[in-house]
């Protein structure tokens, strides 16, 4: 482990070795990838977990590697660590990962009593990247963490597939009504799959629809360039609009550690209906003014070839955020505070990224949105 984690407040590391918690992990092969929150290491041959990890949620992971030093994709738990506590995990060498068995309390409390012996092959919690963590994951409660993660309860970079059932495939018949287009014809001869259950994340369903039902073409046409419909139905699904950033977060750290593309694709749903409200915006004032916070914060750690990729080709962070600017910007019910908070928002990210605010009204072909034919 790097030096750096011992760079640490020592009022802070003398409170730590008594509140801070011990993760044991046992039978853990040499030169696996192992890694919490935003640091990761090659173990040591007898590195058996961390200490002095500070209370709170934290994200496990790792990654199995072979003789030849291909590494296996990385899987993940999270885990709401208490003042002091003692957590102990058993390598599965069948599996190439932790179990998710039980060890005995009789078994926890022996290496309780030995762990004078055993501290010198404990970690310390990497310091350096605490403070960035908990304001990445500063809205997800523990009990998010254990609703939005698999029933497993492990998060993996790569998911199992297996066949879809009968009763799972999409209904195929709309297409029979027309002659179907060469990629549709392709997509029919593969093969329908899903996850495994239990194995996928457990993230909150967008609606399907826009709009109510029975609405009028008008009011189609209406919810299409406002989607604060969606936002409300959303929003009734969960205990409080608070809940939806918690989301947000957990998303985006399954995807920045946890390399889910499961979870990127949600981050990218839920910025994108975030962005594409109006009429809801005022009633919500508190939610934009954390989202806006939130969102600051996330893209300073977006990996740098990402970014490259978004900026030069389809970046839908950018076309997003252009949406809700215009939005703020003619909405008269939207108080002065929180548009002065996005307008240093915008200016930051035009300093960063030399990303183009200017002209807000001007819409490109490809992002305007659909309108209903009422005739």
């Amino acid at each position: 482990m790097g030096e750096g984690s011992l760079d640490i407040d020592q009022d802070l590391a003398r409170r730590l070795l008594i509140e801070g918690a011990t993760l044991m992990l046992l039978n853990v092969p040499q030169g696996t990838e192992f890694g919490i929150d935003m640091k990761s290491w090659y173990t040591a041959e007898r590195f058996k977990g961390l200490k002095m990890i500070p209370p709170g949620l934290h994200f496990i992971y790792y990654s199995a590697v072979n003789e030849h030093g291909d590494v296996a994709p990385r899987v993940g738990f999270f885990h709401h660590f208490k003042k002091s506590e003692f957590v102990v995990k058993q390598w599965d060498p069948d599996s190439e990962s932790i179990s998710s068995a039980e060890i005995s309390e009789e078994e926890v409390k022996v290496y309780m009593s030995n762990l004078l012996n055993l501290d010198k092959h404990l970690g310390p919690y990497p310091f350096d990247v605490w403070k960035k963590w908990k304001v990445l994951t500063d809205k997800i409660t523990e009990s998010q963490s254990q609703q939005l993660s698999p029933e497993t309860g492990y998060v993996s970079s790569a998911l199992e597939l297996v066949c879809c059932g009968q009763n799972d495939l999409s209904p195929r018949k709309e297409r029979r009504a027309r002659v179907s287009t060469a990629e549709e014809k392709e997509e029919e001869l593969l093969p329908q799959l899903k996850a495994s259950p239990g194995t996928e994340l457990r993230l909150t369903c967008l609606p399907e629809r826009s709009y109510p039902e029975g609405a009028t073409p008008a009011e189609i046409t209406q919810h299409s360039l406002d989607s604060s419909y969606m936002l409300e139905t959303l929003l009734s699904q969960l205990s409080s609009p608070m809940d939806l950033l918690g989301e947000l977060q957990f998303a985006f750290v399954c995807f920045l550690v946890g390399h889910s593309l499961e979870a990127f694709e949600h981050w990218k749903k839920l910025i994108r209906l975030l962005c594409s409200c109006d009429r809801v915006v005022p009633k919500l004032r508190e939610l934009y003014s954390e989202f806006v916070a939130i969102l600051d914060i996330q893209l300073l750690e977006i990996p740098e070839d990402f970014l490259v990729d978004i900026v030069s080709s389809n970046n839908f962070v950018y076309s997003s955020l252009r949406n809700l600017f215009l939005n703020l910007q003619i909405n008269d019910c939207v108080d002065g505070r929180l548009k002065s908070k996005v307008t240093r928002f915008k200016d930051r990210l035009t300093e960063r990224f030399e990303w183009d605010f200017s002209n807000l009204e001007r819409e490109d072909d490809e992002e305007a949105p659909v309108i209903v034919d009422t005739s």
